[in-house]
């Protein structure tokens, strides 16, 4: 990495970075392909990020936080296919990228217990699984309520002895962009120096990147139920602004979670059988609500069990006295005016009311002491440690609410996840690699899209980056208008609205809206008034109380792309037919289903479309500071037929042929077969 100094205008000097692959975010896939990096000999790196363990890695977490890959132990068949046919299962993810997560989960699962995350394994060296969500086997792991925070932990102290630089409290702005053969490209970026925000040119940074790869994390901002950490925005509109192809967004998941501190009331604290009570907003009125929703005390038992995994809200579930009728009678609770607590003192019923799979669980965990927290404190003492940790006392009722949990869509990323501009990269959450996916899954999609990102660079995208004096010339209409928007943004009137203002009507519209009920009708509504706040951002700008409020307006500018981007595709989705699948059920008055609560039949939605699992929806702004998307119904691609002969391959392998497969797909033409929405 070379650092210089660029004139963007007489006097003004701001620095200029100079490097190889520029990684922005650093969370537990960023730091992964980090490592990876130097492992396959790319030139220099370096980490740029807005606060060093600030993000949802190091911060969420859950009873025991999930890592899944193909299962190794005992005598139960498993294969990468056989990985990837669960991962595909329940539609709206590509077969080859469904392969490649399998293939490369066990490589990726051992390199983090180098690392030294203490993944638990028996005295044979087998490191024993178990179920979790949409998964017919064995092959979840864990080590313990803070999995991705030591993945976290061991990158990092890796990096530290490779010498990679990490740039702290840096906030990227933009991506800088060159015409290419189909589009653009991408060849640096333009971000903040949060720590000079009021030096002259407000801390702008520019850097200058043959490589970027975007690893920031998921858009937990859009949401007011959040479990996300607080200032989780993501990354996405930074690509959405410059044309890059998203998808799966339609697809996200939500579950209960605690909100005084943000963290997933899943697995251990579910299977624990705690009960569910509401109190009136002053405190008064205590009451446990579920029974009302279920034949018997049991069954209400067994669904608060089976909630552990079977955590996100899935709208089949909701039929048959199935778990996620506790989320919706949670949410039916707050929404007369009522609070809900989970208590871990007291049982939702009498455990030998649950069903036999449940107790036995119990009993073979040696886990049938009086009380739910007890049983919890047997079971996983850590997930009652981390609540202390925050000054949480789980003797004491503990407020949840349904949240915003992951985002399984994103940006398209081609088998190299590399995305639709050429050199631009997606790993982790901001990659939408998957549709409806087990627990646990998307920990491996991230660090197998480090190691993928890796080899391609290593091997193929060597390149040098372009020496200061062509990029100077090549991007300053970029940075001045970066920086003309800045000062813009500095002297906006006071008609305008506040930051603040802004973020919490984006939360709200995508709450009502965009969360785990939607409608034709709200989803309209939500869409117009997405594109009204654009307008009017873009038009007024924000008014700022300070300039330490930059960074959040100019964030905000991308947020409020980001939920259009969600809104419309979600539209488009239920517009053409799709029903109720993965996290969302959609509200619908002609709906085929209902769901029943102690006042009767009620949330009358559409079931599943199932053959609308076969394809995928892809999303893309229709023009440069444009107000509309552009949806389009993309075939998934199946299953690879992988009948790869050693001989050839070693050769290919040897020639580095195998690095060099042309990305799938790097223009938004609709291929045969598909169907514009």
């Amino acid at each position: 990495m070379e650092r210089s100094e660029l004139e963007l205008e007489p006097g003004l000097l701001v620095p200029l970075y100079t490097v190889s692959t520029l990684i922005i975010g650093s969370g537990a896939a960023g730091l992964n392909c980090a490592e990876h990096l130097i492992e396959f000999g790319a030139p220099d790196v370096l980490v740029v990020t807005e606060r060093l363990g600030g993000g949802t890695s190091a911060n969420s977490g859950s009873d025991k936080q999930t890592y899944y890959k193909i299962g190794v132990f005992g005598d139960v068949a498993d294969s990468p296919m056989e990985f990837a046919r669960t991962l595909t299962a329940g539609g709206m993810m590509h077969g080859d990228l469904a392969y490649i997560e399998g293939l490369n989960s066990l490589p990726e699962f051992y390199h983090l217990v180098r690392n030294g995350v203490p993944f638990p394994h028996n005295r044979y060296g087998a490191f024993v699984g178990y179920k979790t969500d949409h998964d017919p086997r064995q092959r979840a792991t864990s080590a313990g309520p803070k999995t991705s925070w030591l993945m976290v932990r061991g990158a990092l102290e890796a990096l530290r002895r490779h010498g990679v630089p990490i740039l702290d409290r840096h906030q990227v702005i933009r991506l800088l962009t060159v015409p290419g053969r189909v589009g653009v490209r991408v060849i640096g970026a333009v971000g903040l120096d949060l720590s000079r925000l009021s030096a002259p040119g407000h801390g702008l940074v520019v850097f200058s990147a043959e490589n970027v790869v975007l690893a920031t994390g998921g858009p937990g901002e859009l949401y007011s139920a959040s479990v996300y950490p607080p200032g989780q925005a993501g990354g996405h509109g930074l690509a959405l602004e410059i044309g890059v192809v998203a998808n799966n967004l339609t697809e996200l998941q939500f579950g209960l979670a605690s909100t005084r501190f943000r963290w997933n009331v899943s697995g251990t604290y579910q299977q624990v059988v705690p009960s569910y009570v509401s109190v009136a907003a002053d405190g008064s009125d205590r009451r446990e609500f579920l029974l009302g929703y279920f034949d018997r005390p049991g069954d209400l038992a067994t669904a608060t069990f089976l909630k552990g995994y079977q955590w996100p809200f899935h709208a089949e579930r909701t039929q048959g006295c199935g778990s996620s009728l506790v989320d919706v009678a949670v949410w039916m609770e707050e929404q007369s005016g009522r609070h809900v607590f989970v208590d871990f003192g007291r049982n939702a019923a009498a455990l030998e009311l649950l069903a036999p799979e449940a107790r036995e669980y119990l009993i073979r965990s040696g886990a049938y002491q009086p009380t739910p927290l007890e049983r919890l404190a047997h079971m996983n003492p850590a997930a009652v440690a981390v609540y202390e940790e925050h000054g949480v006392d789980l003797r004491e009722p503990l407020e949840v609410t349904v949240c915003a949990q992951h985002c399984n869509g994103g940006l398209r990323g081609d088998i190299w996840w590399e995305t639709s501009v050429p050199h631009l990269f997606a790993i982790g959450e901001v990659n939408g690699s998957h549709g409806v996916r087990p627990g646990g899954s998307a920990l491996n999609a991230g660090q197998v899209g480090g190691l993928r990102v890796a080899q391609r660079i290593g091997r193929v995208y060597r390149a040098t980056p372009l020496p200061p004096h062509v990029f100077e010339p090549t991007v300053m209409p970029q940075l001045r208008a970066a920086l003309d928007r800045i000062r813009w943004l500095m002297a906006a009137g006071e008609g305008a609205p506040s930051p603040g203002r802004v973020r919490r009507e984006i939360q709200a519209r995508m709450t009502a809206h965009g969360a785990f009920l939607r409608s034709a009708s709200g989803l309209a509504d939500a869409v117009n008034g997405a594109r009204l706040l654009l307008h009017r951002i873009r038009a007024e700008g924000q008014r700022l109380a300070s300039v330490e409020q930059l960074a959040t307006a100019v964030e905000n500018e991308h947020l409020c792309l980001t939920h259009l981007a969600l809104l419309q595709t979600m539209k488009a989705y239920v517009d053409a037919g799709g029903g109720s699948r993965g996290s969302c059920m959609v509200l619908d008055p002609a709906g085929d289903r209902t769901v029943r609560t102690p006042r009767g039949q009620q949330l009358r939605h559409r079931s599943e479309n199932l053959t609308m699992r076969a394809e995928i929806l892809e999303t893309r702004l229709k023009a440069p500071a444009g107000v509309d998307f552009e949806v389009v119904a993309i075939p998934t691609r199946p299953l690879p037929d992988d009948t790869s002969w050693y001989e050839t391959t070693w050769r290919e392998f040897e020639a580095g042929r195998v690095f060099e497969d042309e990305p799938q797909v790097k223009t938004f033409l609709v291929p045969k077969g598909a169907s514009p929405l």
